[in-house]
């Protein structure tokens, strides 16, 4: 029986004048309400459309926009593609988000050098893993745990300490594959090939970040500490081979910001512990190998690189009568002593060295 339809009653047999009375004390038969009345009809309608847009219908469909693929992208594949392009070297640089328009700026001056085919970018959120890799393919990975990227751009932030701190991991992880490394904050300029510089058989290159002049022909030892009882090497620019002495540093760098991480009275990043490693490790004995009865000692061979080809920005872009005599020297500009993203572009720019302006088309990721 359909709800819209009433209940067939019985007709009156013949003779039946009158109806019959129920029975003392029974209830007559209620009559049914007529529930699929027009309003009843509009508000079914409506919970209907409202379940519709809430609730999947049917079994549920893969997403029409893929996973990224360089999600599972490990370190150990992009650093063999990058070093196969670089003879065994990877040449290595972090960034997040916010400083991509630097490191579009630093890959055209690599690029014009011809090194670009060798660069690795440690990329600090997915978001700019993506970016690069769907601009220039297998040139990013990124290391989990991703770190803060809105935080790490701040200099003296513990975000920005964060990000600095996992350098030396990524380096030993490097030389752990076998592989010789360069690396590069991206607020640097190549004027010219810097790897002409590594010459001998070192374990450890580097550019002092300290703004008095030295003679062209100056040691190329590790300088005596200041006065905070360190030496103030820039972490900025370094160059390591995969021997037990590089190793031995940037396992003591780890441990050295382990020792003094970042708290709001000393707003430190990572380039105290390295200065405070480089002071603990270079020149002594790493570990010592028997081999035919005979103890050899390995030390942590470290070399600083000349001062008027790989500049401080203290030194760059404030001694202008030093710049004139060091002419045709200089190989890479480090654009440090200034913070903040505008006035380092805007000092770039007044030096002819902010290249994306102009010269994007030669980036790898093209306009950012």
């Amino acid at each position: 029986m359909s709800l819209h339809q009433r209940p067939h009653q019985k007709p009156a047999a013949a003779g039946d004048s009158l109806p019959v009375s129920p029975p003392s004390g029974a209830t007559a038969p209620s009559r049914p309400l007529p529930l699929l009345t027009l309003p009843y009809l509009f508000s079914l309608l409506a919970l209907l459309l409202f379940a519709a847009l809430l609730l999947p219908w049917g079994p549920t469909r893969p997403s029409s926009v893929p996973a990224s693929p360089w999600r599972a992208y490990t370190l150990q594949e992009a650093a063999a593609f990058a070093a196969r392009a670089g003879n065994g070297t990877v040449l290595l640089a972090a960034v997040s988000g916010p400083y991509l328009p630097f490191l579009s700026n630093w890959l055209i001056s690599v690029r014009r050098a011809g090194r670009a085919d060798q660069v690795l970018v440690i990329a600090e959120d997915y978001e700019t893993l993506d970016r690069i890799n769907s601009a220039w393919p297998g040139h990013a990975v990124l290391v989990p745990p991703a770190p803060d990227a809105q935080a790490a751009h701040k200099f003296g932030s513990q975000g920005f300490f964060n990000f600095t701190s996992r350098r030396p991991r990524h380096l030993l992880q490097i030389l752990e594959l076998g592989y010789s490394v360069m690396y590069n904050d991206v607020d640097m300029v190549w004027l010219a090939d810097p790897f002409p510089y590594i010459v001998g058989d070192h374990d450890v290159y580097f550019m002092d970040d300290m703004t008095p002049v030295k003679p062209l022909d100056h040691s190329h030892e590790l300088p005596p500490p200041g006065k905070k009882g360190r030496t103030y090497i820039c972490s900025c620019m370094i160059f390591l081979r995969p021997t037990e002495g590089a190793k031995l540093l940037l396992r003591k760098w780890i441990e050295e910001l382990k020792d003094q991480p970042w708290s709001k009275q000393r707003k430190s990043n990572d380039q105290p512990g390295f200065n405070w490693a480089l002071n603990k490790t270079a020149g002594q004995v790493c570990f010592s190998l028997i081999f035919l009865f005979t103890k050899i000692h390995l030390q942590v061979d470290v070399y600083l690189l000349p001062q008027s080809a790989f500049p401080t920005g203290g030194l760059y872009f404030k001694n202008k009568t030093w710049v004139k005599e060091t002419k045709g020297k200089h190989v890479i500009i480090h654009n440090n002593y200034i913070t903040g993203f505008e006035k380092k572009i805007k000092r770039f720019r007044d030096h002819g060295l902010w290249l994306v302006d102009k010269h994007s088309d030669e980036s790898p990721l093209g306009r950012v």
